[in-house]
């Protein structure tokens, strides 16, 4: 994320974790999830299994009892547990049972498309970067402010450690909730900031399908996901709305909806001329239909997960096709999960939206959060059994009054 401010240089102090007992927070966009990373030590250290060395079938269990405890080390069970012992001891142990030397061992576990957030904030201030955390709604990313030399072009950046984009863009992501394993597909996912936080957070396990309709920006994306060493993605180019039938049926999909970009004028000045209200009719429409193609891939046994977002704050790219979908569609506005952002418009110019609208779909305003103008809401396809929300009164009196007409 690049932001522009006459703040003053960040300290690399300030992004020391106060609590020693937690990992190193993550840090994508100027964005990425670190992978296995060390904690400073602290007085709850249990003490380590004693194994006989050369018994191979003793080693072999410890390794698989230590990949057991690590996933759970923030449960109730893991919470006296020292994740750098751990790791010591696991590197040690596999250079016992595999034969390689600590240099590869240690190379093996970490996560070598990922940086540890506190190294990267340390790198870029080195190279003359004034960077802050992104803010308190999430532990991911980095705001530069300003630097002497080019964020996209450092050898960091070259060797994949961050992806350059908005904040507000984390959003979208962080409210898909992605889990490895899962099969999953970024829709309009060029120029690849979103895709590479997916895989991210995937752990590169599991399926990402990174579509986009445009093959120019396809090769962008294709690029960026080399960059950024993800390997569970497959781009596609097809048009959206003729993606059903083409895939599996998926766990989440992310639709990024193309639209006017009124959020981001102050990125784009030229929007304020070249956009029409035919312009967002025209949007409105694509938008709707290509929300029920995503609500209709994703799998409704499984209750699935759609994250419907855009970069626009018109109400007619917003509440309006949101508003469509839950009237054509099996499925439920869900929060985001994320503690930031203001309610959704529940009525406009004497049309009442749907109450959940209001109350889990979220909008951002330069002039508020800090953030680009952006909208994110959060569906869950309900199975072919179950209850739909109902319609608000007012509405449904409304469209009553339509059908008499």
């Amino acid at each position: 994320m690049f932001h522009i401010s006459d703040d003053s240089r960040a300290d690399f102090e300030d992004f020391s974790d106060s609590d020693s007992s937690e990992p190193d927070s993550p840090i994508p966009r100027v964005t990425f999830n670190a992978g296995i990373q060390q904690e400073e030590d602290s007085d709850n250290v249990s003490e380590s299994c004693q194994v006989d060395q050369s018994d191979l079938s003793s080693v072999k269990n410890r390794i698989e009892t230590i990949c057991g405890i690590l996933p759970n080390l923030k449960s109730k069970d893991g919470e006296n547990l020292n994740r750098k012992s751990l790791i010591s001891e696991l590197q040690k142990l596999i250079t016992i049972y595999y034969g390689y030397s600590e240099e590869l061992a240690e190379y093996f576990l970490k996560n070598k498309y990922s940086q540890n957030k506190k190294d990267l904030a340390a790198a870029l201030i080195a190279r003359g970067a004034n960077v802050d955390p992104t803010g308190d709604w999430t532990k991911e990313g980095l705001v530069v402010h300003s630097s002497q030399v080019p964020i996209g072009a450092t050898p960091e950046y070259l060797a994949g450690h961050y992806m350059l984009q908005s904040a507000a863009s984390l959003i979208p992501v962080l409210a898909l909730a992605p889990e490895p394993g899962e099969r999953i597909l970024d829709v309009a996912a060029a120029p690849g900031g979103k895709t590479t936080h997916i895989a991210q957070l995937m752990n590169n396990k599991g399926v990402l399908f990174a579509n986009d309709f445009s093959k120019e920006r396809c090769a962008a994306l294709v690029a960026n996901i080399h960059r950024m060493g993800v390997v569970n993605a497959i781009v596609t180019n097809y048009n959206g709305l003729d993606l059903l039938g083409v895939l599996p049926p998926l766990d989440r999909v992310l639709c990024d909806a193309p639209c006017s970009g009124l959020g981001v004028i102050s990125r784009d000045p030229s929007i304020k001329v070249k956009r029409t209200l035919v312009n967002l009719r025209q949007n409105a429409d694509l938008q709707k239909k290509l929300l029920c193609k995503c609500i209709d891939m994703v799998n409704d046994k499984k209750g699935g997960i759609i994250v419907y977002s855009t970069c626009s704050v018109s109400i007619e790219e917003n509440e309006e096709v949101l508003n469509y979908a839950l009237r054509k569609r099996r499925v439920k506005l869900v929060p985001l999960g994320i503690q930031v952002g203001s309610p959704a418009i529940s009525s406009f110019r004497g049309k009442s939206y749907h109450p959940s609208i209001a109350n889990h779909a979220r909008r951002f305003y330069p002039h508020v959060h800090n953030l680009d103008g952006f909208f994110v809401a959060k569906l869950q396809k309900l199975p072919r059994n179950g209850k739909r929300d109902q319609p608000n009164k007012t509405e449904s009196v409304k469209r009553k009054k339509h059908v008499a007409q």
